[in-house]
């Protein structure tokens, strides 16, 4: 071999260790595949499930003291000089597309030092949404369910379907496109309207639980590690959690907790250790209860201030609002909420 062979070769085989080539050395980007950590190469790719390892970011949530629920037609600008730290708030003014707030309006809320999240049935369909077809009323397809009787065009759908969900995330992409810091999810407690249609309630159970960790996936996946992922009442889907909805939720959120309207709630015992348990694991628990009956009366001062300090005495974050349940205004009421 002559002399510039042997230096050409020398040349080369220092380029190929340079670049890992040679040998069996393995780089820090082999030790992923798309993103997923070796040890989920084998997930199945049309699920998400269990792939949140990380419990989401809580940098911020510990500073939140006041949040407000408002559906029907959300003004920004009231909600911008409200003082609330929280919102939960639809992404339209009523629904559908034509009425969706702006990214612009969701980044003004978010200037104001309010927390934008919307709000998101994924146990029921409703017959306002864009994605509502007139003409499953003569021909229904096969996932969608009865019309709630109590709720007039919402109607139960079988969560687990994948024509279901394939709703749910283009629904997703139009919030996260608007600029929202999280969901709040309605209907989580579906699983117990399926169970008792017949369908075995720990697979019910357990269904919920893998779509909510698809949702936390998809949405972090796309908007980053902080986005906001909190259930609706269901509180019971922890007592089939083996520790991965715990995990990936950022809190719980439940209604009549300590009243059903006017009156004690008959859930309390029910809801108040589930609660708890969220609590512990660091997380907010946000509550709700319909008891203001929109006067200043004595009564009616005293059973919100009472709601307030029991929530607050908990560890939650309480919300009082009008027992009507329309979710139609913004609440505030002086010296009690927001409480600065």
């Amino acid at each position: 071999m002559k002399a510039t062979d042997a230096l050409l070769a020398i040349f080369f085989a220092l380029v190929l260790l340079a670049s890992g080539c040679l040998g069996n050395g393995r780089g820090e980007d082999a030790q992923t595949t798309h993103g997923i950590p070796p040890a989920r190469v084998d997930a199945p790719s049309s699920s998400l499930e269990g792939l949140s390892s990380q419990p989401p970011h809580s940098s911020g949530l510990s500073k939140i003291e006041s949040w407000a629920y408002w559906l029907q037609n959300a003004s920004p600008n009231v909600i911008v000089r409200s003082g609330f730290d929280l919102i939960v708030m639809d992404y339209s003014r009523d629904g559908n597309d034509e009425t969706a707030y702006t990214r612009g309006e969701i980044e003004e809320i978010k200037k104001a030092g309010v927390i934008p999240v919307a709000y998101l049935s994924i146990g029921e369909a409703e017959d306002y949404r864009f994605y509502w077809n007139e003409s499953w009323a003569e021909n229904p397809p096969e996932w969608l369910g009865p019309e709630n009787p109590e709720w007039e065009g919402n109607f139960a759908v079988k969560y687990w379907s994948d024509e279901w969900k394939r709703i749910v995330f283009t629904y997703l992409d139009k919030i996260i496109v608007r600029g929202f810091s999280g969901v709040y999810l309605d209907k989580v407690d579906e699983f117990e309207y399926w169970s008792a249609k017949g369908h075995d309630e720990n697979w019910t159970a357990k269904e919920m639980i893998n779509l909510i960790i698809e949702i936390a996936n998809y949405t972090r996946s796309k908007a980053g590690e902080d986005f906001l992922v909190i259930p609706q009442n269901g509180e019971r889907l922890l007592e089939y959690d083996d520790g991965r909805l715990l995990k990936v939720v950022s809190g719980w959120a439940s209604e009549d907790v300590f009243y059903d309207g006017l009156r004690p709630s008959p859930w309390r015992d029910e809801k108040l250790p589930l609660l708890e348990e969220v609590a512990k694991a660091g997380k907010l628990v946000l509550v709700v209860d319909y008891i203001d009956d929109g006067t200043e009366s004595p009564e009616n001062i005293a059973r919100i201030r009472d709601f307030t300090e029991k929530a607050r005495k908990s560890g939650y974050i309480p919300y009082a609002t009008r027992e009507d349940r329309e979710l139609d205004e913004l609440v505030m009421i002086p010296g009690i909420q927001p409480p600065r």
